[in-house]
């Protein structure tokens, strides 16, 4: 397995940096805007697609499963054959499956629509990757930071603007928006990204992303079903079993072939493992706020906690968060040139569980809300900025792709589980009104304090990574296209 050719250290390939940037990070929230697309209309759903609610809720699911497996997969595509070109094929496919979306008044279109659209999940990374091989260095930490914000970013505005449609228009314009977008986003891409020259070529590892996709399916639908079918039900029982069972035989054959979907190696080094391991911790972290604020602003006040709040407002109260996290890039950045990227992640964990801890005791005005959510906003943007330089420093560049987009999944990974905890917790901590069981605000407050123990868990295993110098450069793998060297911890 050969790279390409090494470019002089701090040359600048792309023509237009600051434009390539605005163009991946825009493509990026496109991307991550389908996290929250159907939520408003989930609980129309049933209604809408004349199904029970248990089958319609495979709109949200199909496209979960569609991302995991997609994700990896892209990305090891893209080292081999061109970023670019699978960034713009996972565009076209989020505009095929936001078409299909657009024109189905049925369960199974939806579900189609939605698994293509799960399918373009690898555009983060595969951006990130594109960022390191086209901008200089000095611009690299500034700008993957951006990059992999957008993940937040296009979550957290993407509610409001998808909860407004929905109360004004006909709900299939939801998807003709995101439509529009992708098209947009594949317009400045294909016009404003140059194609990397970084690859590493080799045979596609077709029996490993089979494995890869049982394994990860078999996982992920037993976490996010496992609530409906019962946890100790046979069905998320053997899908339990088998996950760890064709995960662990697709581990064995991955380490000995030639040419790996994942090449286990590098994902074992102790800057790549204690990442993706605090990666999963985070994606718990971010997402237990996006479950547990939205029902405490929508919640009957009568309870006496519950705000009583529409979708729209809950949505407008989340909407700053992207903002910060999108403000928070550059202080990311800044941190990881002066500190290094270790610092940026710890930093970022202690942040976060600050946000949930002021949560646990300021949650019963609109602007405690809000201001939990900026700190936790705050928090999210400065490990997510850091996550990027830390695998970039510990791969070579033919893996990038790969690597990047493998911590992407675990980042998925983490909010599923923490879909599952959540819903398990809020299912059993209830109280009644007018005969209809509610989450308690005790519910509420174990979930907050999981989302607070998994960001100390992050800053724990982050304080198991390598240690770096401040005038380490970032991109320093990059000029070389060679494994870097672990630093001395």
């Amino acid at each position: 397995m050969s790279d390409a050719p090494a470019r002089p250290t701090g040359a600048v390939t792309a023509p237009r940096p600051n434009a390539v940037v605005v163009v991946l990070a825009l493509a990026g929230i496109t991307v991550s805007l389908m996290q929250t697309l159907v939520i408003p209309i989930v609980p129309e759903l049933p209604v809408y697609l004349d199904a029970p609610a248990s089958d319609a809720a495979w709109a949200v699911t199909a496209t979960l499963l569609a991302a995991a497996v997609a994700t990896p997969v892209a990305g090891r595509l893209g080292d081999m054959f061109g970023k670019r070109r699978m960034l713009m094929v996972s565009l076209v496919l989020l505009v095929a499956g936001s078409v299909v979306c657009a024109l189905s008044d049925s369960l199974v279109p939806m579900i189609a629509g939605r698994a293509l659209q799960g399918l373009a999940a690898a555009v983060v990374p595969l951006g990130i990757s594109i960022m390191r091989d086209e901008l200089p260095p000095e611009r690299l930490a500034g700008s993957t930071a951006l990059m992999s914000a957008s993940l937040g970013v296009g979550g957290a505005l993407g509610l409001p603007a998808a909860a407004f449609i929905a109360d004004r228009f006909d709900w299939h314009v939801l998807f003709w928006t995101s439509a529009t977008l992708g098209v947009v986003a594949l317009a400045l891409v294909a016009a404003l990204v140059p194609e990397s020259r970084v690859r590493s070529g080799g045979r596609f590892d077709l029996p490993g992303s089979l494995g890869m996709a049982v394994g990860l399916v078999s996982l992920l639908l037993a976490v996010s079903k496992g609530a409906d079918w019962g946890w100790g039900s046979g069905t998320t029982l053997g899908l339990f079993a088998l996950a760890v069972v064709v995960l662990a035989a697709w581990g064995f054959y991955e380490l000995r072939t030639a040419e790996p979907l994942v090449d286990l190696r590098t994902t074992a080094r102790r800057q790549v493992l204690f990442t993706n391991l605090a990666s999963i911790a985070f994606g718990f972290s971010m997402f237990a706020m996006s479950l547990v604020l939205p029902q405490l602003l929508q919640l009957p006040a009568q309870t006496g906690y519950g705000l009583g709040k529409s979708m729209l407002t809950a949505g407008l109260v989340m909407a700053p968060q992207g903002l910060v996290m999108m403000a928070t890039a550059p202080v990311s950045a800044l941190i990881t040139r002066s500190r290094g990227p270790k610092t940026t992640l710890m930093t970022g964990a202690v942040v976060v569980a600050a946000g949930y801890g002021l949560n646990i005791v300021l949650m019963s005005e609109v602007w405690h809300l809000i201001l939990v959510s900026c700190v936790i906003g705050a928090g999210v943007g400065f490990a997510y900025g850091a996550m990027p330089a830390l695998i970039m420093g510990a791969v070579p560049a033919s893996e990038t792709a790969a690597a990047n987009s493998l911590n992407t999944l675990m980042r998925s990974i983490g909010t599923s589980v923490a879909s599952a905890v959540a819903g398990v917790v809020l299912a059993q901590l209830t109280t009644s009104l007018g005969g209809h069981a509610l989450p308690s605000e005790n519910g509420f407050k174990v979930v907050l304090a999981l989302g607070a123990g998994s960001a100390v868990l992050a800053f724990l295993l982050a304080a198991f990574l390598p240690r770096h110098r401040p005038a380490d450069p970032v991109a320093a793998p990059a000029a070389t296209g060679a494994p870097s060297a672990e630093p001395v911890g």
